[in-house]
């Protein structure tokens, strides 16, 4: 069988997508579903971040489980039907964004940077090709980040967000005090260098925040923002409407 999406120039860039997270914001739901396994529109949060992936021409993931896991292995398989080459990171419990990542690195196998995408974000349309080719513009003028972000305009949930961006770079302290810069929300996409998790220990749980503040403070994280649909399908209400009345056209 011809895969149903063809991807004939590999994007360099492995992925990994994070589907560890046990969901309990989305209880029920989440009692006998994983969080990425829920649907919008007939589609897997986690079938949209493929469909998207292969399209930008990346075929090859990671994805880490802990939660109900076996569900999500049985649901995508090897990936071949997208014509992407799935493997998959085990976690008895969930390590934290961080932790999954390092655990998931020897599968990872970045030269030296990957894409992340948090498995429970809906993002239909993100230009994840035009993200990694201004990332790559960033390399190729001499730049060598640690992290690079999409940041989005804060929703209501998050009101105060995360960092602060002025120009491409990224800070959790304001750049130019004078500006009364805002705070922007973290995507939950990005793409990191390798190094960023080297002191992390495999199999022990570690959240991404610290490590990305501690790069910040040395200038290593850059990024953009992102104005187009993003949504962080937190709440069995948030699902209903994203099911209800999201327009795909």
């Amino acid at each position: 069988m011809q895969p149903i999406y063809k991807s004939p120039t590999p994007n360099p860039l492995p992925c990994f997508l994070l589907a560890a997270g046990r969901g309990e914001r989305m209880r029920p739901l989440t009692d006998t579903t994983p969080k990425p396994l829920l649907q919008i529109q007939g589609k897997s949060l986690l079938q949209w971040h493929i469909e998207a992936l292969v399209a930008a021409n990346i075929n090859r993931a990671v994805i880490n489980h802990a939660w109900l896991g076996e569900q999500i292995e049985l649901a995508l398989g090897d990936g071949a039907k997208w014509g992407m080459q799935i493997q998959y990171s085990p976690e008895e419990t969930a390590l934290e964004t961080a932790g999954g990542i390092r655990q998931a690195l020897p599968l990872i196998n970045p030269e030296p940077y990957f894409l992340v995408i948090n498995g429970d974000v809906f993002c239909p349309g993100f230009p994840i090709a035009a993200f990694t080719s201004r990332f790559q513009a960033h390399l190729n003028s001499g730049t060598k980040p640690l992290a690079y972000l999409a940041l989005v305009p804060n929703p209501p949930q998050h009101p105060e967000g995360d960092f602060y961006l002025q120009g491409d770079r990224v800070s959790d302290k304001p750049i130019t005090p004078q500006l009364q810069e805002t705070k922007l929300t973290f995507s939950g996409i990005g793409i990191y260098h390798q190094s960023l998790f080297k002191d992390l220990q495999p199999g022990k749980a570690a959240k991404l925040a610290p490590l990305l503040r501690s790069a910040m403070a040395e200038n290593h994280v850059f990024g953009e923002k992102y104005t187009g649909p993003w949504h962080d399908v937190g709440t069995p209400q948030r699902l209903h409407e994203l099911n209800q009345s999201y327009d795909l056209n």
